[in-house]
């Protein structure tokens, strides 16, 4: 079993136990970890945080009982703090989805959660076509509007939080508590897919006229059509992406 303790770009001279500087340990961990910088067996110390990160025992205790409460590792006396083998991970967390994007492997990251997608949302937008309010079906219909302005406008920055908005609004009105609590995790996929460039600059038209099919379907009770053109939204990132 190898040790070993990361080396951080933040070397803030003090160690005070800011959420900021917490958030910035913690990303930099979590990243090396779903990056196999640290591969399973690895070990981490208290210590070595503070050293690497120059930060408080503080901080770097609650940075592991994060990362302890993802199962990405494991604390034992007289072993320390070792990094958990993946198909222990919690994969759903949505810090460790943002972590898994971030690294070199995010390509297969981007093949499951689209799968997961394809699997997950086309269901969620039948259902919301069958149990949405009346108040969620005008505003999806409001914010498919809002994608085809600012898509064809090239603004992606508007784009991307109004997308979000919009596939939030899906999960959450289909009345499936269980797809509702994947809004955080698609957020961060769309959110990647962005800001790593992997958006064209305008929005391909397929997919604006096919998130207009998905609201006015949703908004006329059409639960079949809502989930045919879903699937048209995920084919269309399938495709987009170069994904098998």
């Amino acid at each position: 079993m190898s040790t070993a303790t990361v080396q951080g770009a933040d070397t803030a001279d003090d160690g005070g136990a800011s959420p900021a500087m917490h958030e910035r340990v913690l990303e930099a961990v979590g990243v090396a970890i779903a990056s196999g910088k640290l591969p399973p067996g690895s070990r981490l110390t208290l210590e070595g945080l503070q050293h690497d990160y120059r930060i408080s025992r503080t901080v770097a205790r609650d940075t592991m009982k994060v990362l302890e409460s993802m199962n990405l590792v494991y604390s034992r006396r007289r072993v320390g703090i070792v990094v958990q083998e993946p198909n222990l991970w919690n994969v759903f967390d949505p810090k460790l989805v943002r972590w898994r994007l971030a690294s070199d492997r995010r390509e297969l990251q981007y093949s499951s959660l689209t799968e997961l997608r394809i699997a997950v949302e086309p269901i969620a937008a039948a259902g919301a076509a069958r149990r949405a309010s009346a108040a969620e079906r005008a505003k999806l219909v409001g914010l498919a509007a809002e994608l085809r302005g600012l898509g064809e406008a090239g603004d992606l920055e508007a784009f991307l939080a109004v997308d979000i908005e919009f596939h939030r609004l899906l999960l959450h009105s289909c009345g499936n508590e269980m797809f509702s609590t994947l809004e955080s995790m698609v957020a961060e996929v769309l959110t990647s897919r962005t800001q790593q460039g992997l958006m064209p600059f305008k929005p391909r038209n397929e997919a604006l006229q096919a998130h207009e099919d998905v609201a006015a379907a949703v908004a006329r009770g059409d639960a079949v059509m809502a989930e045919t053109a879903v699937h048209r939204i995920l084919n269309e990132v399938r495709t987009a992406m170069g994904l098998s």
